[in-house]
């Protein structure tokens, strides 16, 4: 019985990553340019923070950037899971951040997260 609850938990798990794994990277990347680049780049500081090496770092932590004091204050970690929770309803997820733009279609973050994923740190 103790290996069919485990053998579940593995299961359960690798569903839930996998439906980020399974986002568009390329599509993510246009959608980046669309959705995002009014405020965000990957690598420099404007309006919002610089996005390379954001999978792994803490919420309000990029350096030379006023990230907001809910920001400062969260616990975050930013992962798939916490940066779809983010794109969905930033001011739900951090009550009194800055952020006023969300992303309703579920395919559309997964995408997003699949692309950021790409931009790790050099």
């Amino acid at each position: 019985m103790k290996s069919i609850c485990y053998l579940f938990s593995i299961v359960t798990f690798l569903g839930s990553s996998l439906a980020y794994a399974s986002g568009d990277a390329m599509n993510g990347k246009q959608l980046y340019s669309a959705r995002c680049m009014a405020c965000h780049s990957i690598d420099e500081n404007l309006a919002g923070p610089a996005h390379r090496g954001v999978i792994g770092r803490k919420a309000g932590s990029v350096s030379g950037f006023d990230s907001s004091p809910a920001l400062n204050k969260s616990k975050v970690i930013w992962n798939e899971k916490t940066i779809d929770q983010w794109l969905t309803n930033p001011e739900k997820f951090i009550p009194g951040q800055n952020m006023g733009v969300s992303i309703s279609d579920a395919k559309e973050r997964e995408d997003l997260i699949a692309y950021l994923k790409t931009q790790t740190k050099r």
